[in-house]
């Protein structure tokens, strides 16, 4: 069985997805390998925990290999430890809107102030309503992947 993530990544500009959103959870995170190649998160959602590998992207970004076993919250715990320094933290908002789900993340800590949408796709070409929400297109821009915002925060960049 092949594990494939299609998702597409923008910048939000308003906070208005929070009036539509339909969950919020917190989330913290680590990562156990932040190879271009191949990550390896720990990830602690509400009281869960999970272990997931991600693959390198595609030329565009949009699609690559993942892979996520739930494991529980005792073990994501203990593994937290042994993750590369910058350990994330971020409410994700849920957000249904055109028949699609758009998960919201809201950084805090050092990313605080950048705030990410991504929607998950069946194909690459698929198409999807946008919100009045959603900014520029980032997809397949490194530094917003997670694990490089773990290793260069937001707070660090150059305006």
């Amino acid at each position: 069985m092949e594990h494939l993530e299609i998702e597409r990544k923008f910048l939000v500009t308003s906070e208005a997805y929070k009036l539509d959103a339909t969950a919020k959870t917190r989330i913290v995170q680590g990562f156990l390998n932040t190879h271009p190649d191949r990550t390896v998160r720990v990830r602690i959602k509400a009281d869960k925990g999970y272990l997931t590998i991600k693959g390198k992207g595609n030329a565009s970004g949009t699609t690559r290999f993942e892979w996520e076993k739930e494991i529980s919250l005792a073990e994501a715990t203990h593994l937290m430890d042994l993750c590369e320094p910058g350990i994330l933290e971020k409410y994700r908002y849920a957000v249904c809107f055109g028949g699609h789900v758009f998960e919201v993340d809201e950084f805090l800590g050092d990313n605080k102030g950048l705030v990410i949408a991504e929607v998950e796709l069946q194909h690459e070409d698929e198409p999807f309503e946008k919100p009045s929400w959603l900014g520029a297109e980032v997809t397949g821009q490194i530094k917003y992947y997670n694990s490089q915002l773990s290793q260069t925060p937001f707070n660090q960049w150059n305006p």
